[in-house]
């Protein structure tokens, strides 16, 4: 992803847009699905957003210490908006949504991570780690789709399989 022609404020602001954005998406699935495992995966996803927009607001307030952070409506970013979920939308479609935007938020982080200097490795190595991580809750979301759709294509359900304490 080139995002040399964007500045590092439209990033850093893009970026906790997406993090906003995913931890609202995965907080409303948390609320709606009745699997209690699945829950408690998007309760984590949820929580690991947040972790990174915390650091993504420390970093915009050290580039930018006189600047209030305002989160834009809209970014000149290509990152896929996440969307927050209906009752009625299948959890496939929300699934592979969220994969996709997991896909794309990796590959952002990997590219924002060169935009700071070896000056600048604690941040450098810390977005590359995001994007890394970015990546494992792909797998989660991956993982939670192949198994659904398993169940879906045998047509079985097992009240209370996975309902949880």
């Amino acid at each position: 992803m080139d995002l040399k022609k964007y500045t590092l404020e439209d990033l850093l602001l893009a970026a906790m847009k997406s993090e906003i954005e995913s931890y609202t998406v995965y907080t409303t699935i948390a609320t709606q699905v009745k699997n209690g495992l699945l829950k408690d995966k998007f309760k984590f996803l949820a929580l690991e957003e947040k972790k990174h927009r915390g650091f993504i607001e420390q970093v915009y307030m050290a580039k930018f210490p006189k600047k209030k952070i305002t989160i834009p409506k809209t970014t000149p970013v290509p990152l896929p908006p996440l969307i927050i979920p209906e009752e009625d939308t299948s959890l496939g479609t929300i699934l592979k949504s969220a994969m996709a935007a997991e896909q794309a938020t990796h590959d952002f982080y990997q590219s924002l991570s060169q935009q700071f200097t070896k000056n600048e490795a604690s941040i450098r190595n810390t977005l590359q780690y995001f994007a890394d991580m970015e990546l494992q809750h792909y797998k989660i979301l991956e993982i939670e789709k192949e198994s659904m759709d398993r169940f879906e294509q045998a047509d079985i359900y097992w009240d209370m399989v996975h309902v949880g304490p």
